[in-house]
């Protein structure tokens, strides 16, 4: 029972743990701009972390962006200049989902496009199939296959 509880309170700490990444010295007193900072921020990638948001890492170049795109927005920017801001400093990696443009498109549709090729290809292997079931066979043994198929016939 005492290692139940010790496990549900070691499970609660965790999940709680990418809550407190963002320090309480962090935090803007208008609660419009750090709202706009944390909607900024779920989108972008911390750089040493694996596909984590700087909203939710505690690694220190998290901090220091989640600082600078509050800098950015107490300075007056746009959401789009702060993403703009960081994105030419550290480059379109840093945004969680990129953008479409001419140097992604293969990104947004190589998936799509691979799902498809699956798909026919799964699609032309049943027909070939089912055209081949009976193509080679003589007059004898189609009527012996299909009376197997029927149920009727016996398998010797």
């Amino acid at each position: 029972m005492i290692r139940l509880r010790v496990l549900l309170i070691a499970l609660a700490m965790s999940v709680a743990l990418p809550g407190l990444a963002v320090g309480p010295g962090e935090i803007l007193p208008d609660p419009v701009l750090e709202q706009r900072a944390r909607d900024i921020s779920a989108g972008l990638r911390c750089l040493v972390c694996q596909n984590q948001s700087i909203d939710d890492s505690d690694a220190d170049l998290a901090r220091d962006l989640r600082v600078l795109v509050r800098e950015r927005l107490v300075a007056g920017d746009t959401d789009e200049q702060v993403r703009q801001y960081l994105v030419d400093r550290y480059g379109e990696y840093v945004l969680l989902n990129p953008r479409l443009n001419a140097h992604t498109i293969l990104l947004w549709v190589a998936a799509p496009l691979l799902l498809l090729v699956g798909l026919g290809a799964v699609v032309i292997a049943a027909r070939r199939r089912n055209s081949a079931d009976g193509a080679d066979l003589d007059d004898d043994e189609a009527a012996v296959l299909a009376e197997l198929q029927d149920g009727n016939g016996r398998a010797d």
